[in-house]
Formats: structure tokens, C-alpha cells, sequence
């Protein structure tokens, strides 16, 4: 998935995360972060971190993009448990 970061990027975020979690997600995919197609559906797609993963859906005719869940990537959840 290719993301044009030279235009306004749009993120609605239908589930109202922080303010901060969704600058985090334009960050990423301005970056170059990676990002994995949901086999089972087309249009939406996994972008991780190593602390967050988002779920989102890319509108195949506006290029909108919906942020519509969130949760602990694996890595961050590894780290956690080693400091316990």
C-alpha cells in the first residue's frame, strides 16, 4: 500500500482513539512503516509499530483512511513482560 503524504492525508477515526494514536498512525505511514493487507478482506490493512498495531481501511475511491482498532503490537507486549 502506498500512502501520497504530499497531499492532506485523511484519517477518520471512527472509534475516537487519543489524538496522539492517530498522529501516530500518519507518521507511520508517511514513513514507510509496514504495513499488511488483511487476507481475508480487501481494502483494509495492518500497520505496526513496535509499541501499537492499527487496524485500518483505505476507501478505494476516496483514499480515505479509517482507523478502526487498535492493540498492543507483539514486540511491545515482549518487552513488557521482561521488565515484570
Amino acid at each position: 500500500m502506498e500512502v501520497d503524504c504530499a497531499s492532506e492525508l485523511q484519517i477518520e477515526d471512527v472509534r475516537h482513539h487519543p489524538v496522539e494514536m492517530v498522529a501516530m498512525l500518519r507518521n507511520l505511514l508517511c514513513e514507510g512503516a509496514k504495513v499488511t493487507a488483511d487476507p481475508k478482506r480487501v481494502g483494509f490493512y495492518e500497520v505496526e509499530n513496535r509499541e501499537v498495531v492499527y487496524y485500518i481501511h483505505v476507501s478505494p475511491t476516496s483514499k480515505k483512511i479509517m482507523l478502526l482498532a487498535t492493540w498492543p503490537a507483539e514486540a511491545g507486549l515482549e518487552g513488557a513482560h521482561q521488565a515484570a
